[in-house]
């Protein structure tokens, strides 16, 4: 590896270190307001579900995202990360969808299946099944 593909990958897991950072800050910070606003609700005897739910829903966002964002750093060491090319959220090497927008990374397509030598077996034999082969959509870094 040359010095500066090192120097593009060195920036890129502090970038992702410094993601995790902010995330993580944020997971705290989210669940601390949750639960503060769960006991204020709790000793009024007045809950507001929709705002509770709505708060929920905030720290499960960033919960996946630390959690892919983790992911990836341990994945760094093999430099097999690349990005989403419709929200340019990172992903995994092999990953078939997005984990943000869901946008399909990989797309599906059948094998080619070799012509038998032999012949045909017998008609109570199980039909055989089609072996399917993933091909990137999209270049990953490299």
């Amino acid at each position: 590896m040359s010095p500066p593909d090192k120097d593009r990958d060195s920036a890129a897991v502090s970038a992702l270190r410094r993601r995790r950072d902010e995330l993580a800050e944020q997971v705290i910070e989210l669940h601390w307001d949750l639960g503060g606003l769960t006991y204020e609700m709790a000793i009024r005897d007045y809950f507001r579900l929709e705002v509770l739910v709505r708060r929920a829903a905030m720290l499960q966002e960033r919960d996946a995202e630390l959690a892919e964002v983790e992911r990836l750093l341990r994945l760094e060491e093999s430099a097999s990360a690349g990005t989403c090319p419709a929200c340019a959220a990172p992903h995994s090497r092999g990953a078939v969808f997005c984990w943000q927008c869901g946008t399909t990374l990989m797309e599906r397509s059948p094998s080619a299946v070799a012509p038998q030598a032999t012949a045909p077996a017998p008609a109570t034999a199980a039909p055989e099944q089609d072996t399917v082969i993933m091909k990137p959509v999209i270049a990953t870094e490299e």
